[in-house]
């Protein structure tokens, strides 16, 4: 409690009662961490106003809407997808900060000039980071690599917990000479490949796969992460406060889908706490992005 015997020895008993209900309160809340995926939509520096220069950045009220919804939710951990370059993600951090939201860990993984790229922060220390950049399939006679690679890092919640963190952004369901459907379901294949190599090397290990998938639970990529050929996850299929499970929409077409996903190892589904883990619902959502953020709730098994 950081308070000294004799200390307490002075206080008026109600007071000794608020202390010590407080230090319960904290150290029960040091037992969770949560960990929230988000699809922020091209939070990047590109020609928006068609003058032929990549320096426009994501509309003011869109990325004022975005840090609103993250800062409600207070995630410890932070996954998301579609971030831009170095300068985009600086201002990214600078506008959490400025929200009271301060993650001194944090990765970007950037592909070359693609600027739809992944990235985590963290309250808690990164303690060891192995991005996938390097895996690539064949289509027909081309070799094709996965463009956004896979995101991999250690993150030690406290002294005794620690998880391993994949983050995955799927081939879109843009049109492709070589079919968007087959691109998704191979880079979906060398998903699972990897959570294979990791799970035969460390079997318990506290697994967390997390990302915008861009295909429903009954595809064949998502059937290929979950683990057609081993390396068996679960998806946790969070809800919202009503019970809607969908993360995307397209209000053009009154489209609604799941297309983000948190799944867990074997090792990790125990620490799941179902009732917390949850899709956010917020009115400030749809204005934020054409995605809603996932959250999954865990406890350090402490």
């Amino acid at each position: 409690m950081g308070l000294k015997l004799e200390a307490l020895k002075t206080m008026p008993k109600k007071l000794i009662l608020i202390v010590v209900l407080l230090a319960g309160i904290g150290r029960a809340e040091s037992d969770f961490f949560s960990v929230m995926t988000y699809n922020l939509q091209r939070y990047a520096l590109l020609d928006r106003d068609g003058g032929g220069v990549r320096n426009d950045p994501k509309p003011a009220n869109e990325r004022k809407a975005i840090i609103a919804v993250i800062a409600k939710e207070r995630p410890d951990v932070l996954a998301v997808q579609e971030m831009g370059c170095a300068a985009a993600f600086k201002e990214f951090q600078k506008a959490l900060y400025a929200a009271g939201l301060d993650y001194p860990y944090a990765e970007l993984l950037r592909r070359g000039t693609w600027e739809i790229n992944l990235a985590v922060l963290s309250r808690f220390p990164i303690r060891t980071v192995q991005h996938h950049t390097n895996d690539f399939y064949s289509i027909g006679s081309a070799k094709v690599p996965v463009a956004r690679g896979f995101l991999d890092v250690t993150i030690q919640v406290n002294k005794n917990y620690s998880f391993r963190l994949l983050g995955a952004h799927l081939k879109s369901k843009v049109y492709s000479k070589l079919g968007q459907t087959e691109m998704r379901r191979n880079e979906a294949r060398l998903l699972n490949k990897n959570v294979r190599a990791i799970l035969k090397k460390t079997p318990q290990v506290n697994l967390l796969l997390v990302g915008d998938m861009n295909d429903d639970y009954k595809s064949a990529p998502l059937r290929e992460i979950a683990g057609r050929r081993g390396g068996k996850l679960t998806d946790l299929r969070p809800v919202d406060s009503v019970g809607d499970a969908w993360t995307y929409f397209r209000a053009s077409k009154d489209e609604y889908s799941r297309l983000d996903y948190l799944f867990v190892s074997e090792g990790m589904l125990p620490e799941v706490i179902k009732n917390r883990t949850r899709v956010v619902r917020d009115p400030l959502t749809s204005e934020a992005s054409d995605h809603r953020p996932v959250i999954g709730v865990f406890k350090t098994g402490l």
